[in-house]
């Protein structure tokens, strides 16, 4: 499983995604500019200790991205998608892409991927989830799916 930020802005919302990338085995891909460093002390801190045990890819931008993964099978969360996120079907090794929190996917990446296109629901009139939420939901859903593939989806019960 791939997780894509396109060009994220806050740290924080890239380290508790770092986070969940760690704990499910999911691949972090950033595509370029980031609103912050890598290095920075506050991305680290939201991460926590599971920041060592992240594989991240970087691209210098949306092109570089698509070139390097050629044929791979993207979907994009928008508040714009026509499918439901529940109504995808997430291969095990989907990529799922996600906007930077001020404005999202661009426009024209959304239009040349409108079959790609899901959304989260929400109430009339909200302008969007936070970040993080947002991928921890569909990055569950696609592993659900797939039937949480090497990990411990039960555990025992409490005595």
């Amino acid at each position: 499983m791939h997780v894509v930020l396109h060009e994220p802005e806050i740290h924080y919302n890239a380290g508790n995604i770092g986070r969940t990338c760690a704990v499910t085995g999911s691949v972090l891909h950033l595509i370029e500019p980031l609103g912050f460093s890598l290095e920075d002390k506050y991305i680290k801190r939201a991460g926590m200790d599971y920041w060592y045990d992240l594989h991240i890819e970087r691209y210098g931008g949306y092109e570089e991205f698509i070139h390097k993964n050629d044929g791979a099978d993207v979907y994009m969360a928008t508040t714009k998608g026509g499918v439901l996120y529940t109504d995808a079907r997430f291969t095990p090794d989907v990529f799922l892409m996600f906007g930077k929190e001020s404005a999202g996917i661009p426009e024209h990446i959304l239009k040349q991927n409108r079959d790609r296109c899901i959304r989260i629901p929400m109430l009339a009139g909200r302008r969007s989830l936070n970040l993080a939420n947002a991928v921890a939901i569909v990055v569950y859903e696609a592993l659900r799916q797939n039937g949480f593939p090497g990990m411990e989806a039960r555990s025992a019960a409490l005595a």
